[in-house]
């Protein structure tokens, strides 16, 4: 069997930037377990698979990591959308995540998401793992997926941070360590995922469908850009929808085309 692979480097305007990503296009999904073993196979931190489908989407779509599958990935249905649109926008059918939809805005793409909401709270370990014992932590509201925002004061001590990835793999959540930004940049941001086979996400899409409301509040108004600091970087437009629109938010950026090619099985 020959299957279509794209990889995208996702919130990206140049290669080797932004968040790699594998797209592979499916006329009818594969078990569970082979969509896996692709995963593992590209070993990038998100592989998403896509089945024509009609109705309210275009497409169904699926992501998983190397070693699970996941709720929400922002960066691969960008991705995804980058390979697949064809007009003004795609829509895609998701399992857990609802409807989202890949549009074009000038030059970039456009990704309408769900917001995910925290609140305060507290973790037996997780900022002594993180080694930012003093920080302020935000978990993800009920319903939402298993999020952590860590407030540190500044750019500087995000970038610096140097996590137990060794402990942080026994602890369930995507970490979010965030701060204001620097220069051209309003937030800046890392990601640590090493609980889902991702030690840090280079950009990440779902983590922003979090921090576009939880630093809407702080800046005061509702859009921003934000610089996910990770060795490749990624810059991520940040706008939250009006509330007659719903809890959502857009997210904006480029995609380039790495590799077109074909997986065989």
């Amino acid at each position: 069997m020959n299957l279509r692979f794209v990889q995208v480097d996702a919130f990206a305007d140049r290669p080797f930037a932004g968040n790699p990503a594998a797209v592979i296009l499916l006329d009818a999904w594969l078990p569970d377990a082979t969509m896996q073993a692709i995963a593992l196979e590209n070993n990038l931190s998100e592989t998403a698979f896509t089945v024509p489908t009609s109705g309210d989407a275009d497409y169904e779509l699926r992501w998983f990591t190397p070693t699970t599958e996941v709720a929400l990935c922002g960066h691969a249905t960008l991705a995804s959308g980058h390979v697949l649109i064809d007009g003004e926008a795609v829509r895609f059918r998701t399992r857990e995540a609802g409807i989202l939809i890949v549009g074009r805005e000038g030059d970039a793409l456009t990704l309408d998401l769900p917001a995910t909401r925290v609140e305060p709270g507290a973790h037996e370990s997780l900022l002594d793992v993180l080694g930012a014992p003093d920080a302020e932590l935000f978990l993800s509201c009920e319903g939402a997926e298993a999020t952590a925002i860590v407030l540190l004061p500044d750019a500087a001590a995000v970038r610096a941070l140097a996590p137990d990835m060794r402990a942080l793999r026994g602890i369930d959540l995507m970490v979010i360590v965030t701060a204001p930004g620097e220069g051209d940049f309003d937030v800046v941001s890392r990601v640590f995922v090493p609980a889902w086979g991702v030690d840090e996400d280079p950009v990440t899409g779902s983590a922003h469908a979090a921090l576009a409301p939880f630093w809407a509040g702080r800046l005061g108004r509702d859009a921003f850009t934000a610089w996910q600091a990770s060795r490749r970087g990624g810059r991520v437009a940040c706008r939250l929808k009006p509330a007659a629109e719903g809890d959502r938010v857009i997210l904006g950026g480029g995609c380039v085309t790495v590799i077109e090619g074909i997986f065989r099985l």
